[in-house]
């Protein structure tokens, strides 16, 4: 909800306590938490238990939510959506999403439009919000007239046909019948419902704004009209519902209440907050730790899951083209080498095997923009949608006559989002903060469109620990390379993470093989704490083989990697002079122009986990070589982007090492429009790290590349 009577509905409906919130005006008390963070009152959410007529309790929740107001709707309708999966609620009517707006909100920030527009679509549906609208008629000191071009500022209900209940907010009798109607339309039908309720600030924006300024007019018929609290006393006294002695008993209770609290507050503070992970987040820790998590698996389970990939139900028409990617993923174990999709896909099935439950959803997420990951199949008939993963079992046991229990797998649910990057990153984040237990997964359709959904990373996923006590285990995937594709398909902008990067927050990756996606992801889940994850992947690599299906059965996600040149018998490190960093498929690139030059005095270390940076680790890998090798930071992206500058400081604050940076210059924009301009700039970043190739290498390189294509 909105910040205007917050703290009302914080003590009268949730059950904040008036000595808990006078607790935090006084500011005797500090969260255990708070280390530089912390919120201020009217953003806090709380939680607690209503007893209804007849004994029976419903839980509330108000949500925690930044001046973005609107930003925290959809987190409410995923976190409703994660609630009902895991109360079995499948007609969604135990749990329901009730969101308070503001006039000027709901009609100009746009993602109210993208929950409407998803609300009834199958990934994203809650079974119908209620929408309650506080009409003040301005927002903060701008007039309707200004502030939307419709007569109504619930009109955006009319792209779904939803009721729409227009109700005085002075008729508190009235108000009530409304919310009755909304919740029994929103039970019957699951559908959404607006009450847009006509009120007024008596005392402008806040308590130091001079509503006169903007409005002259309704502030003065404002300040000669009696409160509606008055109004209505006047009503119950006129109905003989109350007496004179009534309402001055039910004020002079509330005024000792009220003083009795400040006094408590003042003397021993009450802790205003609550456990903010509540009974799932039990045993789950919030500190980030270095310790790797073995996350390799059995052959045998390999097997399992590749003969799923490989399968489909009987009677299914699986699309010709796609008939020889189902043969290959079934006979991964013989192959052996795998690629970015085969060891996601493979990660995937591992842990639902395990009984991990999957969520993934965004724009292309079912058979992937790049066409690599085909999670969902279309019958080539029927267009009749099939998940592989999801027939490696159950097994029937007739002896049971039921599905066996101890074959059951966890269920993999990936979803097509609609283009609406924040509101469906918000929901995903509200959807991981329901259960700690589930991965859930965000993908954007290029990793450029993320910046779509800044609001949500900045003012949920980067800060909401720090501000809120509040842990996500989201995972954020981010196609990033630079391939010639243009400024708007290069890149997911690591720079703007990396910059919200303090106190362990995020986990910022850019796995360079398949095997490290596949452990990451695993390691994702194995850990005994959550941190937001979000994973750069590689356009050009996802179909390229570059690991082993051996690698998946032992070891761990590995932060950083030493150049596995100098692994082989007969290589010596001592005669590196340079030791470069990189991140990503850029490695790649570099390691074919090293091995075509033959320079054995360049070493290529691999920067897989650029926050938390691995500073150990580093210093371990780096005492390996010369005292005397420079280090440089190689990257494809421009300088002011990319790893390079935040890895260096680092280097250079933590260690001492004063590194050199070489990449592309500074840039407004990620990537230039040309792929000869970018081809030119790619190869003078290899001839300046690495070394320019003769005539003959130069041919050789390309028709091999060519072969390679």
């Amino acid at each position: 909800m909105a910040h205007r009577g917050r703290l009302n509905v914080l003590n009268n409906i949730i059950g904040k306590t008036h000595a808990q919130i006078f607790t935090e005006f006084e500011e005797n008390w500090d969260a255990d938490f708070v280390d530089g963070g912390g919120d201020v009152k009217y953003h806090r959410g709380y939680s607690g238990e209503r007893e209804m007529h007849g004994g029976r309790r419903i839980h509330l929740a108000l949500a925690s939510n930044p001046s973005h107001l609107e930003a925290v709707g959809a987190v409410v309708e995923g976190r409703c959506r994660a609630k009902q999966r895991l109360k079995g609620d499948h007609e969604r009517r135990r749990v329901i999403p009730l969101i308070v707006h503001g006039d000027a909100a709901i009609a100009g920030q746009g993602i109210v439009a993208e929950l409407v527009n998803f609300s009834q679509i199958e990934g994203y549906t809650t079974g119908g919000t209620i929408h309650v609208v506080v009409n003040n008629m301005i927002g903060f000191t701008t007039v309707p007239e200004d502030s939307r071009s419709s007569r109504y500022c619930t009109d955006i209900a009319k792209m779904v046909d939803a009721p729409v209940l227009h109700v005085n907010g002075e008729d508190p009798e009235a108000v009530v019948a409304a919310a009755q109607m909304a919740m029994e339309y929103r039970h019957t039908f699951r559908k959404d419902v607006f009450i847009d309720m006509w009120c007024y600030r008596r005392y402008g924006h806040n308590e130091q704004d001079e509503a006169s300024f903007t409005q002259p007019v309704m502030a003065n018929m404002i300040k000669r009209k009696p409160s509606v609290l008055k109004i209505y006393a006047e009503r119950l006294l006129a109905e003989g519902v109350l007496n004179e002695d009534d309402m001055k008993a039910i004020r002079q209770k509330l005024d000792e209440s009220l003083e009795l609290a400040q006094q408590a507050a003042r003397s021993s503070p009450y802790d205003p907050t609550i456990d903010p992970g509540s009974a799932r987040w039990v045993g789950v820790d919030r500190r980030f730790k270095f310790e790797p998590v073995p996350t390799g698996v059995s052959r045998d389970m390999l097997a399992e899951i590749c003969a799923g990939l490989g399968r489909v139900p009987e009677g299914f028409h699986v699309n010709p083209k796609l008939q020889r990617l189902l043969e290959a993923r079934a006979a991964l174990l013989e192959t052996r080498d795998i690629s970015y999709a085969d060891a996601e896909s493979l990660a995937f099935g591992s842990r639902r095997l395990e009984g991990v439950a999957i969520r993934l959803s965004g724009q292309d997420s079912r058979r992937g923009t790049f066409s690599h990951r085909h999670a969902v199949l279309r019958d080539f008939d029927t267009s009749a949608p099939c998940t592989p993963l999801n027939q490696m079992r159950p097994v029937w046991d007739p002896h049971l006559g039921q599905f066996d229990p101890a074959k059951q797998q966890a269920r993999l649910c990936v979803y097509d989002s609609p283009l609406s990057e924040a509101s469906v990153l918000g929901f995903d984040y509200g959807y991981s903060l329901a259960d700690p237990n589930m991965l859930v997964l965000w993908e954007a359709q290029f990793g450029d469109f993320v910046n779509g959904a800044q609001v949500i990373i900045d003012q949920f996923l980067a800060s909401a620990e720090a501000k809120w006590e509040r842990w996500s285990g989201l995972v954020m995937l981010l196609p990033h390379g630079y391939e010639g594709a243009g400024p708007e398909h290069s890149s997911g902008r690591m720079e703007r993470f990396l910059k919200l990067c303090a106190g362990n927050n995020l986990q910022i990756v850019y796995p360079s093989t398949a095997p490290q996606i596949f452990h990451v992801l695993r390691r994702q889940m194995g850990r005994a704490f959550r941190k937001p994850l979000v994973v750069f992947t590689p356009k050009s690599l996802l179909r390229v083989p570059t690991g082993t299906i051996e690698e998946l059965q032992t070891g761990h996600f590995h932060e950083l990697i030493d150049d596995p040149r100098f692994e082989v018998a007969g290589a010596d490190r001592r005669a590196v002079k340079q030791i470069v960093l990189c991140t990503g498929k850029f490695y790649h690139e570099l390691a074919v122009r090293r091995d075509e030059l033959n320079r054995p005095d360049v070493a290529l270390v691999r920067v897989e986990q650029i926050y938390p940076f691995h500073t150990e680790l580093f210093k371990e890998i780096a005492a390996r070589y010369p005292a005397k090798a420079e280090i440089i930071f190689g990257q494809e992206e421009p300088r002011n982007a990319g790893a390079g500058l935040f890895v260096l400081d680092r280097l250079r604050d933590e260690l001492g090492i004063n590194g050199r940076y070489i990449g592309r210059p500074s840039s407004p924009t990620p990537a230039v429009g040309s792929k000869r301009v970018h081809k030119k700039e790619q190869e003078t970043l290899l001839e300046t790290i690495i070394g320019p190739l003769s005539a003959s290498e130069a041919s050789n390189s390309a028709v091999a590349a060519a072969a390679k294509a």
